[in-house]
């Protein structure tokens, strides 16, 4: 089935139709009205790419280094919660399909496969994603374990200081492990292939962070919960420099939207920025992550990268993002729809599709590798 699936589109109504309600509406949602969400990717549409023509184009080359990595393209995977809920081969099969194609992974501590297990499935490029707990305890240990298993680079998460108001995560009560209810029962049983699955295979677990938990242990505590109780709220900026000092190597700061935070999150030891809403999920009504590339750049200069965390549908979002001065892409939705539409060969379709189009639409742009990529190949919409 999976190479029927052509665009975001298709993968998103092929999840729809493998998922129970709740867990399509996890991934799927945002917050508030979901207007951030929304124009995370309808901002793309108010810049349109000048093409050169007459270039040497025989040889495409996509690769690329970005968090000290080399890597097959400027594409990341975001770091995306449970993927347990979408498929039964969890972050394993994404880290697996990325691995393949030579992409960055980045996986979330909220993920519901261990740091190590990844590692063993995934050699190549790939990035472990923290929050600032209460436990301090526990987010020194993600450095030190993230450092044992070989990643390349830390992320670290900061829009996150409560959860934000996930009204469709609300409506269905999401927890960990899912929870039957009368109002979601007849979604579940109208599902029959996922049921099966979790019946199979009932490790429901949020794996890095369980053994601190008793609540996550034994199912009880919702997801908006967790993170409400957990994540400290009271950090501030000497708290990412004492993170970026631990780690000691490519570091990067995920959430922010300002050219202030960004200039100062480079004053603090980090290495790049990731310019995110995540996922539409936070704070409703914030710019799109596309229109703060260039503010950013102009005010950490070349010296720290960016990289644009959200919106991105197609390969033509990519160039735009690079042609304003970001030096990498992260997308999340795409591969999730992916995973729960066909596991490790739907996140394949999906990788496989983003690479293809993205060497065409290069072709077509008049670059023959990543580095031609420049301001002169992208201009905002006349009004």
């Amino acid at each position: 089935m999976a190479h029927k699936l052509l665009t975001y589109d298709d993968f998103r109504a092929a999840a729809k139709r493998a998922l129970p309600a709740p867990m399509f509406h996890y991934i799927d949602g945002g917050a508030g009205d979901e207007w951030t969400l929304g124009r995370s990717t309808d901002a793309f549409d108010e810049y349109e790419l000048i093409p050169e023509y007459l270039r040497n184009i025989s040889s495409v080359d996509l690769s690329c280094t970005v968090l000290g990595t080399e890597m097959a393209a400027p594409v990341m995977l975001s770091p995306t919660g449970m993927s347990r809920l979408f498929h039964h081969d969890k972050e394993l099969a994404v880290a697996r399909a990325a691995e393949g194609t030579g992409l960055m992974y980045a996986l979330s501590t909220l993920g519901t496969t261990s740091m190590e297990d990844v590692a063993a499935v995934k050699p190549g490029p790939k990035m472990f994603q923290i929050y600032i707990h209460k436990d301090r305890g526990l987010t020194l240990e993600f450095v030190e374990r993230a450092k044992a298993a070989g990643y390349d680079a830390l992320c670290l998460t900061v829009d996150v200081p409560v959860a934000g108001g996930r009204e469709r995560d609300l409506r269905t009560g999401l927890t960990m492990p899912p929870r039957f209810t009368f109002s979601s029962l007849a979604s579940f049983i109208s599902h029959p292939k996922w049921m099966l699955n979790l019946l199979r295979y009932p490790d429901f677990q949020l794996a890095n962070v369980a053994h601190r938990q008793d609540g996550l242990r034994d199912g009880t505590m919702e997801v908006i919960r967790y993170i409400n109780s957990q994540i400290d709220g009271a950090i501030g900026w000497d708290d990412a420099e004492a993170i970026a000092k631990a780690w000691g190597g490519p570091f990067a700061i995920k959430g922010l939207l300002s050219a202030a935070d960004a200039k100062r999150a480079q004053d603090v030891g980090a290495t790049a920025v990731m310019i995110s809403t995540h996922g539409g999920r936070q704070l409703d009504g914030v710019p799109a992550p596309i229109d703060c590339v260039a503010p950013m750049r102009q005010a950490v200069g070349d010296a720290m990268e960016l990289i644009v965390d959200g919106g991105i549908r197609r390969p033509v979002h990519v160039l735009k993002a690079l042609a304003l001065g970001a030096d990498a892409v992260s997308f999340g939705r795409p591969y999730l729809y992916g995973l729960a539409a066909g596991g490790q060969r739907g996140v394949e379709r999906v990788l496989s599709l983003m690479l293809a189009g993205l060497k065409r639409d290069l072709m077509l742009l008049g670059c023959a590798q990543i580095s031609d990529i420049g301001p002169q190949h992208v201009r905002r919409v006349r009004a």
